[in-house]
């Protein structure tokens, strides 16, 4: 069975990815449309061929009624188009979780979900591991720590770049300790999988997060501990970067294509 119409947010590494995974499907999607800034309309469709419809309106968008919508382009457009691709009856695919810390903002997505009978679905990502930990709290979670190491150069353009010098670390460096809503409104773009941990667990202001720079590292490590009542474990995951973006993981996208993918299979685990 056939994806049906699939429409992306953005234009960057996951998304690129994303589309070439979904096309190489037996169930690839009929039709796929990519809604990027104004003036990057014949940019990117030239880049695209015939992969994709390409359109800056996210209003032309939904009028051609996609059978769901991903985003993939960052917070801003989580906070710009979630609300309008939920109140539309569409169901959601956040990539972005992180823009979530932002208390209003979840509110209005979870609001215009209600009301629309949409859904605004959040991938597990980079992180594994999430389906123990939203059992667990069920049973009544007591903790959960999250630590996230990249190598130095994946945090360039952060504010870790204040609190210590990338370029000249030689043993790794704890810059970061708080909360999964400070790290994700610090880190907007390194942050997503202690994001998606708070929401799968004991929420934003509850999940503790520590951000490391390692100048051994070679590859992004997400690592997490779980006190329960139902149980206790602990998962240490090692994701590839994205030749595209040192910042993501690239085990990120193969998530949001099995959260699509999910959406027409007959047995979906």
């Amino acid at each position: 069975m056939s994806l049906g119409h699939v429409a992306i947010i953005g234009f960057g590494a996951i998304a690129r990815d994303l589309i070439d995974i979904l096309r190489a499907q037996d169930t690839a999607p009929e039709q796929i449309t990519v809604l990027v800034r104004p003036g990057r309309e014949v940019e990117v469709q030239s880049d695209l061929g015939t992969r994709a419809c390409v359109t800056s309106e996210i209003a032309a968008l939904l009028t051609t009624r996609p059978d769901v919508v991903v985003e993939c382009a960052g917070h801003g457009a989580v906070a710009s188009f979630g609300a309008s691709v939920l109140a539309s009856g569409t169901d959601l695919i956040v990539a972005s979780v992180g823009a979530l810390a932002d208390a209003d903002l979840a509110a209005s997505l979870e609001e215009a979900a209600r009301r629309s009978g949409a859904q605004c679905v959040v991938p597990s990502g980079a992180i594994g591991g999430i389906d123990a930990l939203g059992a667990a709290r069920l049973s009544g979670l007591i903790d959960v720590r999250y630590t996230g190491t990249k190598p130095p150069g994946a945090w360039a353009g952060t504010p870790a770049e204040e609190a210590c010098d990338l370029s000249g670390l030689t043993t790794p460096f704890t810059f970061f300790e708080g909360t999964a809503r400070e790290a994700a409104q610090r880190y907007p773009k390194n942050a997503n999988v202690a994001a998606t941990l708070a929401l799968a667990g004991l929420g934003m202001d509850a999940t503790t997060v520590h951000l490391v720079a390692d100048p051994g590292a070679t590859e992004n490590v997400h690592s997490f501990n779980v006190t329960s009542q139902a149980l206790d474990f602990s998962m240490r995951l090692v994701g590839k970067p994205s030749p595209l973006n040192p910042k993501t993981s690239r085990s990120t996208v193969y998530s949001i294509a099995r959260a699509v993918l999910n959406r027409r299979a007959a047995i979906a685990i």
